[in-house]
């Protein structure tokens, strides 16, 4: 027995040794760098040829036998002793291993380059086809119909996102015909059993949603109560509030009142929200109406619930229209009381130390959460402004008491920052009652806040000392304000409107860039520039100008008549043409662009249009002498002379001093051979005008055709009329010649040198509207004198020099009036008398 028992000696140092060690023959982790067994696989033994299933199993059963005698003579030693052999005996009496019933699934050493099959399926074939789905079937029919409804609703739902309204009706009203199909065919097949109410309360909505978005109002009521009727449809009472919504829409205030509290009634009071939103419905519809106390009870209500600014400041409206001061301070104290329920501002601050914190920063800070955070606090903002600005003169006994009050409970606030917005306003205040005064001494108290602040109040009252002409004060203040703020562009086109008063054109231009340069949308800058840009001559520059501030502000009346006249001074007459056209679709009132419109197509000869736009102008403005010319002028020109009595018996009430006019109706009855009335009106005008001399020649002339005793004493008067005309003229030469021969004797070359330059100029002047070929007038006093017909009449005569030429109705200032017609003053003697030449003297 103790044999068996092994002790450890002293001389072994570890007691469980030899456990680890294990035939290295048993070791497969090394084996591709073994040499002797890569060297075996690569000869023939590795490339022997598969054994047939006879020689296979014959050589496993003898090795089989061989490798069990092994281990029967052998045995296994372990730790507890030799391991006890079990098995099945064998036919020579040992002990031979037990084959197992099933083999490895699928694996066998000799089934190399055989497919792996272990279900053996190589030997049925290929896999049949699949079978296919048959779409002929009601079943498959009715699932196909229903997604092609489906989509309908979804392609309508699209469209109108997009704004394609006709296009989403037109698909909701297929998806309803389709469903109405689909039902059908439910109701043979499966006799109304199988009913998909969903779909069709989508399909119904969707058709009135769509109807309402196109503005058809009935149809959309029609569809919306076919659901609300329905009892199948649960819930569908909430569409009353739609209902409700259109009626609005038609100002139907009363039926939308009670629509809205039919749906009041059906939505239980677990939907707080939906409650309170169709609350604020039914207040808004009360204000609507004027009944201001229910509108009050509605919005109290939403108050002591879920308090908003927008309901706040609705309470706040009602209050104002009702004259309560005390609830209107009240009011405004709750809505700034309301809570927007906004994160912590802190944390869209930058970390100057935490690289992963500005990471996440610079994700969220532009992400749809943070607009909507900017939003409410906006709308927040603004309201309360609003309020300010509305109850401000109502609450106490002056509006500057009112502004104080509300800039102390802002301040008292989580709004501080507003405080400086409602001085600013009370400054402006102070502007639309014209009392300059208080508003720069409220102004004046910025000077010594923050920058932002303080730029904004110096930019306000340089705007103000401009307006009252003290130049200097507002550059001044323009630069107190840009000092303040580099980068503020109402300064910087302060200052530059400041230089071109002075006639400085480079610098202002200078400035107003930079303006633009700080911010590209600064409108006042854009426009000032292009106006510099035109006085400075640079057409082109201008142009461009104003063609960019078009893009920007779309239908600006003043942009338009901008843009046309420089195409009228770069004489491109189509495109100017284009242009005023343009402009008479936004300002068809306007005399002076109808006239310019008219002189146009005059100087390219379409007297027809000309004629239209000139007569346009004359209904607007019928006291305009040039216009009222140019209208008797055509008349005579298309030989209609009895139309143009009419204008000139108008010129001559405008001006009854002008001999001019009442000459010209008098040669109009001439012309069309009424000489009795000729007659009588010449009598009048040498009444009027006893020392006229074309008049005395008409009646000379006249009463001698027609046989009358009178004219030998008109005659006379006409002898003593022209004597009388000589003596002036020789009174007239002799003293401009004493006067010419006093100045030469004192002062020599120096007297004809002063000629000299006052001649020059007016040649130069007169030249110049020669020259300036598309000033306005100029070119319409030409075509309407050279219209007039040469033969005897005393419209043809020079007249005495005018200056007609185009004033710009401008100018140089960022607002144009509201007309650019020149109203001159009709009583002052601006053609002078007008003589006849030797030659009308009767034969």
């Amino acid at each position: 027995m103790m044999e068996q028992v092994h002790l450890a000696g002293e001389d072994e140092d570890e007691l469980y040794s030899g456990y680890n060690d294990y035939n290295p023959l048993f070791d497969t982790e090394n084996l591709q760098q073994d040499e002797g067994f890569q060297n075996a696989v690569k000869t023939s033994h590795g490339r022997r040829p598969p054994m047939t299933a006879t020689r296979q199993f014959a050589i496993q059963r003898g090795q089989m036998g061989t490798t069990a005698g092994a281990r029967l003579k052998t045995g296994l030693v372990s730790s507890m002793g030799a391991r006890p052999v079990t098995g099945i005996a064998a036919a020579d009496g040992s002990v031979a291993r037990p084959m197992t019933a099933v083999k490895a699934a699928g694996y066998s050493s000799t089934g190399r380059g055989q497919q792996f099959d272990p279900m053996n399926q190589a030997s049925k074939g290929p896999a049949p086809p699949l079978e296919t789905k048959n779409e002929d079937t009601p079943e498959e029919k009715i699932k196909n119909l229903e997604k092609k409804v489906n989509g309908l609703i979804e392609e309508s739902c699209l469209a109108n996102s997009r704004g394609e309204f006709s296009l989403a009706l037109e698909k909701a009203k297929e998806a309803g015909r389709k469903e109405r199909m689909l039902g059908r065919q439910r109701d043979e097949l499966f006799n109304g059993e199988q009913v998909n109410l969903d779909q069709t309360y989508s399909v119904l909505f969707n058709v009135a949603n769509q109807y309402e978005a196109n503005e058809m109002y009935q149809e959309a009521l029609n569809t919306y109560q076919v659901i609300v009727k329905n009892k199948m449809f649960s819930h569908a009472g909430r569409l009353r509030v739609n209902i409700g919504n259109i009626y609005f829409k038609q100002r139907n205030f009363p039926k939308a009142v009670k629509y809205y509290r039919m749906a009041l009634d059906q939505v239980p009071n677990t939907h707080k929200e939906m409650r309170i939103k169709i609350m604020k419905n039914i207040g808004i519809v009360f204000v609507k109406m004027g009944q201001y106390s229910d509108a009050i009870t509605s919005f109290e209500h939403i108050m002591s619930e879920k308090p908003d600014y927008e309901t706040a400041f609705n309470l706040l409206l009602c209050y104002y229209a009702t004259g309560d001061r005390d609830k209107m301070k009240k009011t405004f104290q709750q809505l700034l009381g309301v809570d927007l329920n906004l994160d912590d501002e802190d944390k869209y601050l930058p970390h100057p130390d935490d690289k992963h914190a500005n990471l996440v920063l610079e994700v969220i800070k532009n992400d749809a959460l943070r607009e909507k955070e900017k939003e409410a606090k906006e709308g927040m903002e603004r309201c309360l402004m609003a309020a300010a600005k509305l109850i401000a003169p109502a609450i106490e006994q002056s509006f500057s008491a009112g502004y104080d009050w509300c800039v102390d409970c802002v301040k008292q606030s989580a709004f501080t920052d507003l405080a400086n917005d409602l001085e600013i306003n009370k400054a402006i205040m102070y502007l639309k009652q014209k009392e300059f005064s208080q508003a720069v001494e409220v102004l004046k108290t910025f000077e010594k806040k923050d920058s932002k602040c303080a730029s904004v109040a110096a930019t306000n009252l340089s705007f103000i000392y401009f307006l009252q002409s003290e130049y200097q004060l507002a550059e001044k203040y323009a630069e107190v304000a840009m000092t303040a703020d580099r980068y503020n562009p109402a300064a910087l086109v302060n200052k530059g409107n400041c230089l071109f008063v002075q006639g400085e054109l480079e610098k202002c231009r200078d400035y107003y860039q930079e303006a633009l340069r700080t911010e590209a949308s600064c409108t006042e800058a854009l426009y000032n520039l292009g106006l510099v840009n035109k006085k400075l001559g640079h057409l082109e520059a201008s142009l461009d100008c104003f063609l960019k501030l078009h893009a920007i502000l779309r239908n600006n009346a003043e942009v338009l008549f901008q843009i046309a006249s420089l195409y009228d001074m770069l004489e491109d007459t189509p495109q100017a043409t284009e242009w005023f056209t343009q402009l008479i679709s936004i300002v068809p009132t306007d005399p002076a662009i109808l006239s310019r419109l008219g002189e146009l197509f005059d100087n390219e000869g379409d007297k027809s249009q000309a004629y239209q736009y000139h007569y346009e102008s004359f209904r607007y403005f019928p006291s305009n002498i040039e216009i009222i010319e140019w209208l008797g002028a055509y008349f005579i020109d298309s030989q209609f002379v009895e139309k143009a009595i009419h204008y000139f018996e108008r010129a001559a009430v405008i001006q009854p001093n002008q001999v001019k006019w009442q000459l010209m109706i008098a040669s109009c009855h001439r012309r069309s051979g009424n000489y009795q009335q000729a007659l009588e009106t010449y009598k009048r005008i040498h009444k009027k005008f006893p020392d006229n001399i074309e008049c005395l020649k008409f009646l000379v002339r006249l009463c001698s055709d027609l046989g009358l005793k009178e004219a030998q004493e008109y005659a006379t008067k006409l002898k003593k009329a022209e004597k009388a005309k000589e003596l002036r003229e020789q009174r007239a030469s002799s003293g401009t010649r004493r006067t010419g021969s006093g100045r030469s004797a004192r002062g020599g070359s120096a007297g004809g040198s002063a000629h000299g330059i006052r001649g020059g100029s007016a040649d130069s002047g007169h030249g110049s509207r020669q020259s300036s070929a598309r000033s306005g007038s100029a070119r319409r006093s030409g075509k309407t004198r050279a219209s007039l017909p040469e033969a005897n009449g005393p419209y043809e005569v020079e007249s005495q020099n005018v200056d007609a030429s185009y004033v710009d109705p401008l100018g140089p200032s960022t607002e144009r009036p509201k007309t650019a017609a020149r109203r001159r003053d009709q009583t002052e003697d601006e053609f002078g008398d007008e003589e006849l030449g030797d030659d009308l003297l009767p034969e």
